[in-house]
C-alpha cells in the first residue's frame, strides 16, 4: 500500500486493486478491509478502483423508516458520479425489497449493506439484500464478530463514488458498535453527518445491559467519538420511538438526559432503567450473527 500522500496514477490503482481483492480471499484474521485506503481521498473513486475521481460529489440522501421495530435505514449516493454508487446503513429484512425498489428508481447502483452493530431487536436486511443482488458487499466491524463480506475498523474509510464514511469505534451498547461520519472537507456534506446506531439516540441511548453492554463504555465512546464532532454535525440514530427523525451533536451535548450528566450519574441512570427482555434478541441476535441469511424451508420436511 502506498504511504499517505503518495499520488498513484490509474495503472498502479489496477494493480492496488488486484493485490486487494486478493487480500479479500485471505483467512478473516489475516486481512484488512478494502475498504480501508491510506491515499489522498482526492486519488480515490469507485469504478474498480482503478482510476482517478474527478469531479464534486452530490449528495443523495434518504432516510427509510420500519415500524415494527422503529428503526430507521439510510440511503446515501453519489448522484454526480457517472455510476451513481449507493451504500444502505442498518437495512432491515422486512423493507428489503421497498429499499431496493427505491434504489431501482432513483438509477442508483448499490455497493455496501453496512450495519452500525449486531442488532438484537430486528433481523437485517443484508442477506436478503445479498440473495437478490450478489455483487454488494456486507459489512460490519470486525469486532461484532459476525460475518460479513468485508470488516471495518476505528479509523477505516468507505469510499462510495467521491464520498466517504469514516468509522468510529462507539461500542458500550455493545462490543461491536460503530458509528459511520460523513467525510471532512470542502467536497464532502456540510455539515456533517454521523449514523450513530444504538450507540447514540435523540434524548436517550441504546441500553448497556447485555451483548457485552457497559455503561461506562458507552459514555466513553459518545463523548469521546461523537461528541468531539462539530456542534453542527447532523446525528441520525438506528431507532426512534418518539416521532423524531434528527438531532445535533449541541442539542445531545444541552439536552440529553442520560450522556449530558457526569459519567457516574450516567451509570447510575442505566443501571436502574428496569429494561425488559428483548423480544426479538434470541432470534434477531443468531441471525445477524450471519448477516441476516436465513435459511431456506425444507417443503419436503415441513
Amino acid at each position: 500500500m502506498p504511504p499517505p500522500g503518495m499520488r498513484v496514477s490509474a495503472i498502479q490503482f489496477s494493480r492496488l486493486h488486484v493485490t486487494i481483492a486478493a487480500r479479500l480471499n485471505a483467512p478473516r484474521q489475516s486481512r484488512r478491509s478494502y475498504l480501508v485506503q491510506s491515499l489522498p481521498f482526492s486519488s480515490l473513486n469507485y469504478r474498480g478502483m482503478s482510476s482517478i475521481a474527478e469531479g464534486t460529489p452530490r449528495l443523495l440522501f434518504r432516510q427509510l423508516f420500519e415500524k415494527d421495530s422503529s428503526t430507521y435505514t439510510y440511503l446515501l449516493a453519489d448522484l454526480a458520479h457517472p455510476e451513481k454508487p449507493a451504500v444502505l446503513v442498518d437495512p432491515v429484512d422486512k423493507t428489503v425489497d421497498r429499499d431496493l425498489n427505491l434504489i431501482k428508481e432513483l438509477g442508483l447502483k448499490l455497493i455496501y449493506a453496512v450495519n452500525t452493530h449486531v442488532h438484537a431487536d430486528h433481523v437485517t436486511g443484508t442477506g436478503l439484500i445479498k440473495s437478490k443482488m450478489s455483487a454488494v458487499k456486507s459489512v460490519i466491524s470486525e469486532a461484532s464478530k459476525a460475518k460479513a463480506d468485508l470488516f471495518v475498523h476505528d479509523g477505516d474509510k468507505i469510499y462510495v463514488g467521491n464520498l466517504f464514511l469514516e468509522v468510529r469505534h462507539t461500542p458500550g451498547h455493545t462490543q461491536g458498535c460503530v458509528t459511520y461520519v460523513t467525510g471532512e472537507g470542502p467536497s464532502q456534506p456540510n455539515p456533517r453527518m454521523a449514523f450513530t446506531g444504538d450507540a447514540l439516540l435523540i434524548r436517550g441511548c441504546g441500553r448497556t445491559d447485555f451483548q457485552g453492554g457497559s455503561a461506562e463504555q458507552l459514555y466513553k465512546s459518545v463523548h469521546s467519538q461523537i461528541f468531539t464532532l462539530p456542534k453542527d454535525t447532523l446525528l441520525y440514530p438506528a431507532h426512534d420511538y418518539k416521532g423524531h427523525t434528527v438531532t445535533t451533536v449541541e442539542e445531545e451535548l444541552l439536552y440529553n438526559p442520560r450522556l449530558s450528566k457526569d459519567v457516574e450519574t450516567f451509570k447510575d441512570i442505566m443501571e436502574k432503567l428496569g429494561l425488559a427482555y428483548p423480544k426479538m434478541i434470541d432470534i434477531a441476535v443468531p441471525a445477524n450473527m450471519v448477516c441476516g441469511i436465513q435459511e431456506p424451508v425444507n417443503v419436503a420436511s415441513a
